[in-house]
């Protein structure tokens, strides 16, 4: 019997080498949030600390169920878990309204359970995600991840004074030239790990150069678990819980695109039953994940961009760092040492792992047909591409609008991935209206040859 790439075992001191990687590069993005929302509390450092940890727990027990995975439950594809972008603005919103944390939970709870009941209904939409639809939304995602590998490369908070300093883009470029250079080496082991190789030098380059601070480190109780319903018992307001709704439906079509370009990356077979499943662990995690005292959970986009570079497809790569993040909620201390990792050392990277993944994207729409007889999807392609990179160069160009419709697209991933999707059921699906000649749009911006 032939064994899918994914399911391809490694040896487990490799494993958890590959898995380290993992966590290191979605490391700042998964701390992000509860850190905003956190504040945004107004918790105190100690508090603050819980819900971090709490994160971390959550996002590799998530992680360990989606690569894993039991019946019914876990797409086992490489796709490390952590909390979702998407409902910050929402549970922000929250929070102003006087409702606090246990307002947010309590809302997350709700949108998780209406989540897992529509998960079957999206899985059965896969016909209407060919790769005219995917390569625009694995495009889209690597250019949307852009502006967070240039803001961690000009220091990870714009708040400080030496952001964007030379220094910080300096580091960033170094770190940037040994992942390449690393690459580049003829040793299969060296160039797979080339990312977390490159940290870690790019680490000590920091270090010689002063711009570390590991001083934090040790701080606070050695061993703390998360607990349950550490912020106090879920309450739950009406206003809340619509608008989270939306926001998990709109993690979902992310989500849904997440697994089909991870299927690509890998060359995997994805279909309706494997993407329900891997929804339903995706909002099964978000509706355990409040009682844990953290936030709504989906696939980490950047991570798909590891398993394109490096070539490691294994899912038990992606569960061994599930573990690594389960240790790292449970002992605060190896989680702070993973936080002094500078910014500009992860965005010198991240320029490679996101660039890796527009690239995985652009395959993909090579792949399309756009001469043949009545064919749009020229224009698909185009418009979903320039609709879906709106929100990156014009972030505010929604803000006057209705609160719901700024949740669905102020995400570039899902403006792109709602235009994509209606696009190509309007042109290739609903063929009485699509003309049998191109549109100017699609013959004018053919290249003239020779």
């Amino acid at each position: 019997m032939t064994v899918r790439p994914e399911d391809v075992k490694l040896p487990l001191g490799r494993s958890f080498l590959y898995g380290l990687q993992h966590v290191l590069t979605m490391y700042g993005g998964i701390i992000t949030v509860p850190l905003i929302v956190g504040q945004a509390a107004g918790l105190e450092p100690s508090k603050l600390a819980v819900l971090i940890a709490s994160t971390l727990f959550v996002g590799g027990a998530a992680t360990v169920l989606q690569s894993w995975g039991v019946p019914f439950i876990g797409s086992q594809l490489p796709l490390v878990q952590g909390v979702s972008f998407t409902g910050v603005a929402t549970m922000l919103a929250t929070l102003d309204g006087g409702g606090g944390l246990p307002a947010v939970f309590g809302s997350i709870i709700v949108a998780g359970l209406v989540g897992l009941v529509a998960a079957t209904f999206f899985a059965k939409i896969i016909h209407f995600f060919p790769p005219v639809v995917t390569g625009v939304v694995i495009t889209t995602i690597g250019l949307t991840l852009m502006p967070v590998a240039a803001g961690w490369a000009m220091g990870g908070n714009a708040k400080a004074d030496d952001y964007g300093s030379t220094a910080n883009i300096g580091l960033a470029f170094i770190t940037f030239v040994i992942v390449i250079a690393l690459s580049k080496v003829g040793v299969e082991a060296i160039s797979r790990l080339s990312i977390l190789i490159a940290i870690f030098i790019g680490t000590i380059v920091a270090g010689v150069l002063g711009m570390t601070d590991f001083s934090g480190v040790g701080e606070g109780a050695a061993v703390a678990g998360p607990g349950i319903f550490a912020f106090g018992a879920p309450t739950f307001k009406i206003s809340a819980i619509i608008s989270m709704v939306i926001v998990v439906l709109v993690t979902m079509t992310e989500a849904t695109a997440g697994i089909l370009a991870v299927g690509t990356v890998v060359r995997t077979k994805v279909d309706s039953k494997r993407i329900a499943d891997g929804l339903r662990a995706d909002m099964l995690s978000t509706t355990v994940a409040p009682v844990l005292n953290s936030f709504p959970q989906t696939a980490f986009a950047q991570n798909v961009g590891l398993v394109a570079i490096t070539g490691v497809k294994s899912r038990f790569v992606v569960s061994a760092a599930g573990i690594i993040m389960l240790v790292l909620g449970l002992l605060p201390v190896l989680g702070q040492v993973v936080a002094a990792i500078p910014a500009p050392v992860l965005g010198g990277a991240g320029i490679v792992l996101f660039g890796t993944v527009a690239a995985a994207g652009i395959q993909t729409l090579a792949k399309v047909d756009y001469e043949g007889k009545g064919n749009m999807n020229l224009v698909i392609v185009g418009s979903s591409l320039g609709f879906g990179m709106i929100p990156i160069a014009a972030p505010t160009l929604y803000a006057s609008l209705p609160a719901w419709f700024t949740t669905v697209f102020s995400s570039g991933i899902s403006s792109a991935a709602v235009m994509a999707v209606v696009l190509n059921l309007l042109f290739n699906h609903l063929r009485a209206s699509t003309p049998e000649r191109q549109s100017a749009c699609a013959t004018g911006s053919a290249w003239p040859a020779g």
